[in-house]
């Protein structure tokens, strides 16, 4: 069995430095693994690279799949979805993706609630789907009883956090950059902080885009972590 990242009580951080890209048994995919329980079959939060013309065959996802499409088209079924949607497919629920043109792809698998049943399809690119303020903005993209996922766009000198977070917090920077006491932040950049945690991030001069998931990773919350 592969663990990565998989001591949900600690930090976890993945810069674009840090990228290893990974061949898939599929010819043409190549991932990044950013957390990961278990091999081919697997609890694992993923970048996922399709070269031009790679397909995988048809296959079914247990404890669901969380997809947002970051470059190119992906087409899942026959139906193209470009750079900024947002797919979710729960559990017991299957596929057939590919990709003409090439494509990179955030991929979490296995990590559905059981009684989640809705797939969600979410253009976030259309102005409307996006909601407040100058300094601030949301796009919402899911809220359930374990997690909420949205994105997120934040000014220049806006902090994220305010509090210490309950139920943990997940990001993935899309756009500019975020400044930490420990360094700064560039777009591609992952992180994972525990329940209690405080993270003092805060958007630099270019202000900040990014994916963020909370509320997951309680052990009350936590789903397919089980070892």
């Amino acid at each position: 069995m592969m663990l990565l990242n998989s001591d949900f009580s600690q930090r976890a951080i993945v810069t674009p430095d840090d990228y290893q890209w990974i061949p898939s048994p599929q010819p043409g995919v190549k991932r990044v693994m950013l957390d990961r329980i278990g091999r081919e079959q697997a609890r694992a939060t993923s970048l996922v690279r399709y070269a031009p013309g790679s397909e995988f065959p048809a296959h079914n996802h247990p404890g669901g799949e969380e997809i947002l499409v970051l470059e190119g088209t992906f087409t899942e079924n026959g139906v193209n979805y470009p750079a900024g949607w947002y797919l979710r497919s729960p559990d017991g629920s299957s596929h057939q993706p590919s990709s003409r043109d090439g494509t990179t792809i955030f991929v979490k698998l296995r990590q559905m609630s059981a009684d989640e049943r809705q797939p969600v399809r979410i253009n976030t690119q259309e102005a409307a789907n996006w909601h407040g303020q100058p300094q601030r903005q949301v796009c919402p993209l899911f809220s359930g009883t374990s997690e909420t996922v949205l994105l997120q766009k934040i000014a220049p000198g806006e902090r994220i956090f305010c509090a210490p977070l309950v139920g943990g917090v997940e990001i993935l920077l899309l756009q500019g950059e975020l400044h930490a006491p420990e360094g700064c932040y560039g777009a591609g950049s992952w992180l994972r902080f525990p329940p209690g945690d405080m993270p003092a991030l805060m958007a630099t001069a270019s202000g900040a885009l990014f994916y963020l998931k909370t509320g997951h990773l309680s052990p009350t919350t936590l789903t397919g972590a089980t070892l």
